[in-house]
């Protein structure tokens, strides 16, 4: 089975933004640049969230999925928003190979057996979001990370694939965007806990990261921002035009060719390259 690497794009609006613990977004340029740059440059697969769909209920992807599946011929996966079966087939006919879904799943768990029956378990991801607790337990969090649940992370993966999830993806909110690598002891327990295939995120900021979470966390694909984000900031000057977005936040951080002190900036390419000198199986 090969390793997949997959960019995440977290969007806000029309545009790529990125956070630390999801707050504090900052706009980094169009997602369908990004997407076209990443899918050209080796990029397994490719993951869409929209990052206010919790505020307004709904996914607003649509459009940005339907430009990017004109250009990009590799597995896209979009989640945020989807709250029932109608709208993860709007989705899926917007071009999305798959979706990924957390609030509604664990409000309603039914929700992944009518999705999977429907559109086969391969098209259902959830998401998992989590935070270490005082006890070194783990707690899914739901509407990215703002609010708790009370449900054990672990138990509720468990319980996710017995509803038909084909896949799951697990981000450790404490981790996320700080670069100081992924969970693995979450990673690592969820893993060899189901028969699904598990993408770790949440932390990654050097290239060791994603060898580490693959070979002791058990991952089976690496969700990557950060680390690919800034890489490419600095590698192809068309992924921002300052008068597309000057109007929609605060650009000062693009504009500045902004780096965060704890990511050290890699390509997919690199990264498969450090994956084959370490046995690792992937897509060259």
């Amino acid at each position: 089975m090969y390793v997949r690497i997959i960019p995440r794009l977290d969007i806000k609006g029309p545009n790529l933004v990125k956070g630390i613990h999801f707050e504090g977004l900052r706009v980094l340029g169009k997602p369908e640049h990004f997407a076209k740059y990443y899918y050209e440059n080796g990029a397994d697969e490719l993951f869409y969230q929209d990052a206010v769909a919790s505020l307004y209920g709904r996914n607003s992807l649509l459009d940005i999925i339907q430009k990017t599946s004109g250009e990009i011929f590799i597995p896209l996966c979009v989640g945020g928003g989807l709250r029932n079966v109608e709208d993860i087939r709007n989705v899926l006919r917007a071009g999305a190979d798959k979706v990924a879904i957390n609030t509604a799943a664990i409000k309603r768990p039914e929700l992944i057996k009518e999705a999977s029956r429907t559109f086969g378990s391969s098209t259902i991801v959830v998401s998992i979001e989590a935070i270490k607790t005082e006890n070194n337990e783990y707690e899914a969090y739901i509407d990215y990370g703002r609010e708790r649940t009370g449900v054990n992370a672990i138990e509720w993966a468990q319980k996710a694939v017995e509803y038909g999830a084909g896949e799951l993806m697990v981000t450790s909110i404490d981790k996320e965007g700080t670069g100081e690598g992924y969970d693995i002891n979450l990673i690592k327990k969820i893993a060899t806990s189901v028969k699904v295939p598990v993408i770790a995120a949440g932390g990654c900021g050097q290239i060791s990261h994603a060898v580490n979470v693959v070979k002791n966390g058990m991952a089976d694909a690496i969700s990557l921002a950060s680390i690919l984000h800034y890489h490419a900031l600095n590698d192809v000057k068309y992924l921002y035009d300052e008068n597309d977005f000057e109007k929609e936040g605060n650009i000062e951080f693009v504009k500045s060719k902004g780096s965060f002190s704890k990511v050290s900036a890699a390509s997919i390419k690199s990264i498969k390259a450090s994956f084959t000198q370490q046995n690792i199986n992937c897509r060259t």
